[in-house]
């Protein structure tokens, strides 16, 4: 039996090549050096070919041609692509996504490499055009895995690196600012504020924050009132004062970030937002950032007696982090060791065990780690404990646990079980082969057909440790598994094509 793709794990012996084939397998290696052994004219001649027929490669090369001519002419080239940009109406699929995506970073990395070492204002005005294409992008693209935002996001990241050396009017750039944010529909310029803060200075700052507030106040504009009329509400008006204090809240939020100014910022909350998972922990961090520890303990304490009463406890990670944070910092440490034992106890969360370990005297942290790993390794979710053994790592306890509750595996659990597997198999190939034997199971169990070439590769893993198992126990053996798995699912052809090779 054998997998369909590669190898297939390491319970089972490999042989070694000759000295002989490696050096000739190195020689052949796609690598920068051996490519340049090839000479300046023949990888001009692959250039070509590669680049026939495709129009991204072919608008990369052009880049690099320009490149080699100057600043001047990549950004001449770049404006004339975001012009491009601009005018494209046809959707892009998921299919295509992945080359648009590698466009974009492409243009970034240009603005990047060949325009900011030489001229930062021509690549600061790049960069905020680069930022203005994202309503068409996002437009005729389903950005539902978020890569078009993270090469947004990339762009406002550059902004940071290039905004302090550009020659810019401080109170034109907070303008411009306010109005961008106001404008992005996709979230394309958030961050520009701390992104800019060098930039716009003192005198920027608070001439964004008078305009903020100015606009903030204003009456709706006719242009405003369309963008939510499209939508059929009831009373535009009310929708766009909504969405302007919204707007404003952010943008105060961010000037007073930048202007150290932590009472400011917590002025855009009420009581109640105070108390909320999702805004706490970041205003008593800043609490804490300007040595007001009773203040920034006090808030998070009200957020963590507020989250108590809710069912599903979304932030309470982030919480108790600053919450630690107050404790260590009050010199509360016996509190402190009682939260992050209770924190291990109830999440199995590696980070507060580590650090609850290292409160305790020399000799108490041994045994107070085998005390861990014993509730660890009985932590009613099993798919959770085999995570935090293996990351210890403790892997004869997590071979000890999956062996114990094998009814328990959860084959939907695919990371998991893959990682652990992969951990266990040259030490516990029994424990390995019965998580890959659930993840087996849970395919065919749930026809899930796209996941049939791993399950098919999980079971030739399970057939290669099978030559270093000696006893399964109470487990069936691997053929009589494989026997199994064939009169419950002798249907599913797709699969045992794939098993059979």
């Amino acid at each position: 039996m054998v997998a369909a793709t590669g190898d297939v794990g390491q319970c089972r012996p490999r042989g070694n090549g000759t000295k002989l084939e490696a050096s000739t397998m190195s020689k052949k290696t796609l690598n920068k050096a051996n490519l340049e052994k090839l000479g300046a004219e023949r990888l001009a001649e692959l250039v070509i070919d590669l680049v026939q027929g495709s129009a991204a490669l072919q608008r990369r090369a052009r880049m690099e041609l320009s490149a080699a001519q100057g600043p001047k002419d990549v950004a001449a080239d770049l404006r004339k692509r975001f012009a491009s940009l601009r005018r494209a109406t046809s959707f892009v699929d998921w299919r295509k996504q992945r080359a648009l995506v590698r466009d974009l970073e492409g243009l970034l990395g240009m603005i990047e490499t060949t325009i900011a070492p030489h001229d930062v204002d021509e690549a600061f005005e790049l960069l905020w055009s680069f930022l203005l294409l994202a309503p068409t992008i996002q437009g005729r693209t389903d950005d539902s895995n978020g890569r078009v935002g993270d090469v947004m996001r990339e762009a406002v990241g550059l902004i940071a690196k290039v905004s302090p050396g550009v020659s810019v009017d401080r109170k034109a750039l907070a303008v411009r600012i306010l109005d961008a944010v106001a404008d992005a529909g996709y979230g394309e310029f958030e961050g520009i504020i701390p992104a800019t803060a060098e930039a716009l200075g003192q005198e920027g700052l608070e001439h964004l924050k008078q305009i903020t507030e100015a606009w903030a106040t204003a009456p709706p504009s006719e242009h405003e009132l369309e963008r939510y009329r499209r939508f059929g509400l009831s009373s535009p008006e009310d929708s766009v004062q909504r969405s302007k204090q919204s707007t404003r809240s952010i943008i105060l939020a961010d000037v007073a970030d930048a202007q150290g100014d932590v009472d400011a910022y917590m002025a855009q909350y009420s009581a109640e937002q105070l108390t909320y998972g999702t805004i706490a922990p970041d205003v008593a961090r800043r609490l804490l950032d300007a040595s007001r520890v009773d203040e920034a303990f006090d808030i998070i304490n009200r957020a963590r007696a507020a989250e108590e009463d809710k069912s599903l406890r979304l932030f309470r990670y982030e919480l108790d982090e600053v919450y630690e944070d107050c404790l260590e910092k009050l010199g509360k440490v016996n509190a402190l060791k009682r939260h992050l034992w209770d924190r291990f106890a109830q999440t199995l969360s590696e980070r507060s065990l580590r650090k609850y370990l290292k409160l305790l005297p020399d000799f108490d942290d041994v045994e107070a780690e085998e005390n861990a790993l014993d509730l660890a390794e009985t932590y009613p979710h099993l798919g959770a404990a085999i995570s935090f053994l293996v990351d210890w790592p403790s892997h004869e306890r997590t071979a000890r646990a999956v062996m114990a509750r094998a009814d328990e595996i959860d084959g939907n659990g695919y990371h998991t079980l893959t990682t652990a597997a992969a951990a266990l198999e040259a030490r516990h190939p029994l424990a390995a082969t019965l998580m890959r034997r659930a993840m087996v199971q849970d395919t065919l169990d749930g026809a899930k057909s796209k996941r049939y070439r791993y399950a098919a590769r999980h079971l030739a893993e399970c057939h290669s440790c099978d030559n270093v198992i000696d006893d399964y126990g109470t487990f069936p053996a691997h053929a009589q598994f494989v026997e199994a798995l064939k009169e419950k699912h002798r249907r599913k052809y797709g699969f045992w094509e794939l098993v059979d090779g």
